[in-house]
């Protein structure tokens, strides 16, 4: 089997946008740092970080490791019919009395059709995280995972955001009164956090929730 040419396979994932630096390489493929280096170093790549990548982002093997061919397994003939991925962070929302775990470190990625996708906004704003804590059901359960629209800021009533009051990161459905924001809680069990005077510009307006997927248990 002939040798994978480091330079060659992390330029072609850095200019398709796949990852944008050797720390993403390493959370991609659940690798350290230390790995990354030494196979710069080597100037080939092991033939498992191939299948590891392909698996992960249902790229061809092919491709990952020549550029050549379908970039896609499931490439068709338009555009409609290949996908966009999202990077998952760290972060966790949270849904009960704050969380401070604001680690924007991209754990993994996340394939999605791309005309699914387009259809909700541009992927390139787009970011899934973790809820947790059980403020937001029965809508929204601890657990859930959601896609945030980082663009979508603008404060619509009754629709459900990702809100960074200070270092605490939430979600709630926000609503705009004169003077004051609103953060509601699903659960009747939480109250209504209102932010008045200078504390309302301390609130960051992180995004809107768009989509949300559950594991059945």
């Amino acid at each position: 089997m002939n040798n994978i040419s480091f330079h060659s396979f992390y330029q072609r994932l850095i200019n398709e946008g796949i990852i944008t630096s050797q720390k993403e390489l390493a959370s991609l493929l659940d690798v350290k740092g230390s790995a990354i280096s030494q196979a710069k170093r080597r100037k080939v790549i092991p033939q498992a970080w191939v299948s590891k990548i392909s698996e992960k982002m249902n790229l061809s093997p092919k491709w990952i490791k020549t550029g050549n061919g379908d970039k896609y397994f499931d490439k068709i003939c338009d555009d409609n019919h290949t996908f966009e991925i999202v990077p998952k962070v760290k972060a966790r929302l949270s849904a009960g009395d704050g969380s401070f775990d604001v680690d924007q470190k991209i754990s993994e990625y996340y394939s999605f059709q791309k005309i699914w996708l387009r259809k909700k906004g541009n992927p390139k704003d787009m970011v899934l995280m973790d809820i947790s804590g059980n403020s937001m059901e029965p809508e929204l359960k601890d657990g859930d995972t959601v896609l945030v629209d980082r663009s979508k800021n603008e404060i619509l009533a009754g629709a459900i955001y990702a809100v960074g009051v200070e270092d605490t990161v939430l979600i709630k459905r926000v609503e705009k009164l004169p003077d004051k924001l609103v953060l509601i809680s699903d659960n009747e069990k939480y109250s209504p956090i209102y932010i008045t005077g200078d504390d309302i510009n301390r609130v960051r307006v992180l995004g809107k929730v768009i989509w949300i997927c559950r594991e059945i248990n």
